[in-house]
């Protein structure tokens, strides 16, 4: 496959040429030294559109987004937020949880998939569904939820020997306690295991410098708590991350959420676009992610150009600005629109969907998921429709 035309986000190349074969990226070239394809292979033409790797997404509940946001007030901390929405949110959360899990974490997949997320850390202990033709899931870690809602936390953390990072809700709160279980957590670690930290609002300068990874998402916390992690100072002590939390807490719109951290301005352009790119395969050990470069897999998203500005035409994006989704070299969602689109792909393994006014061809699976969710849900308003 050969994808001629397209800007690489972060790349000198005014337009470049990317060779894929079979699931690897072969090579990138300037497109005026472009390759012609002499092997009857594919060939896919954009008009100067904007190309970036396929996201990653460092923390989601892949089950919980087919809740609607629960907020009663600004809360103090994640224990409170919890007693509050079940006390008062009962009839919600009882029938999101009516419907069957899978279905529940398959529409996670889906929530990223049209965002041109490809890769996501699922936080959760629940059973792990995978799927080749969606989002990959993040498993290689030890799961702990938080200090307070996790039972047994001290033995878990020192009993656990594979090397695999820890991942757990750190500062998750705007009061004394969240700082307290931040120190509780580092002086149990007695055996200075590797943990990722997820949320930290009250995470301090001393305090981040002990953790591998913080995954920041701000979306989640100032809906909650009116306030998030103080990233101008920890980025220079530990890697930022960014997740998007899942629709219970935060947006589902990724796009909207990484506009609204741009514009918080704590982390530069560079540094926002490397937190859900190269940063995340680093931390996360992704090594064949996170660029789109010789030998890489070629998990790549093209989309519209939307400003002569590659930054600004990067964070302007929205799903329907998407025009092309690889997975492992293999096409999974395609605009409707792209010249040749009806050559590009067997329509039998794919359907049409609808986001804000524009066509897309998705692999198939989503409307026998959706037609299942209303079973459960009639009246549920998804980000796209079946057309």
């Amino acid at each position: 496959m050969l994808i001629n035309n397209v800007h690489i986000i972060n790349e000198a190349e005014n337009l470049s040429q990317i060779e894929i074969k079979d699931s690897r990226v072969i090579a990138v070239r300037p497109q005026k030294l472009m390759k012609s394809d002499g092997l009857n292979g594919t060939t896919i033409d954009f008009a100067g559109a904007i190309a970036f790797p396929g996201l990653i997404n460092s923390h989601d509940h892949l089950e919980f987004n087919l809740f609607p946001q629960l907020r009663n007030k600004i809360y103090t901390d994640y224990v409170e937020w919890g007693d509050d929405i079940h006390e008062k949110n009962s009839e919600e959360i009882e029938n999101i949880k009516k419907i069957p899990y899978d279905l529940r974490f398959k529409w996670g997949l889906y929530k990223n998939l049209i965002c041109g997320i490809t890769t996501v850390a699922h936080h959760g202990k629940g059973q792990v569904f995978r799927y080749n033709n969606l989002p990959d899931i993040i498993t290689g870690y030890n799961y702990l939820h938080s200090i307070r809602l996790e039972n047994h936390w001290k033995l878990k953390l020192n009993s656990s020997f594979t090397g695999k990072p820890f991942v757990i809700h750190v500062g998750e709160g705007i009061h004394d306690e969240s700082r307290k279980e931040i120190n509780d957590l580092l002086n149990w670690n007695l055996f200075r295991k590797k943990i990722i930290a997820v949320h930290g609002i009250s995470l301090d300068e001393r305090q981040s410098s002990k953790f591998k990874a913080l995954v920041w998402c701000p979306d989640s916390n100032l809906n909650l708590y009116g306030k998030t992690a103080n990233i101008p100072v920890l980025k220079s002590h530990t890697e930022i991350l960014f997740g998007t939390d899942s629709t219970v807490s935060a947006n589902w719109n990724f796009w909207q959420q990484i506009r609204s951290a741009r514009e918080i301005n704590y982390l530069n352009d560079y540094e926002l676009y490397k937190s859900i790119t190269g940063s995340a395969s680093d931390v996360w050990r992704l090594n064949s992610k996170g660029s789109i470069s010789a030998n890489k897999t070629a998990d790549i998203v093209i989309s519209k150009k939307r400003s002569n500005d590659e930054w600004d035409s990067f964070f302007n994006t929205n799903p329907e600005d998407i025009l092309l989704i690889l997975k492992n070299g293999k096409i999974i969602f395609l605009d409707e629109e792209l010249p040749g689109s009806d050559k590009l792909i067997d329509k039998k393994e794919f359907e049409l969907i609808f986001i804000n006014s524009v066509n897309k061809f998705i692999i198939k699976g989503a409307s026998e998921l959706i037609n299942s969710i209303r079973l459960y849900l009639p009246q549920y308003e998804f980000p796209f429709e079946i057309v």
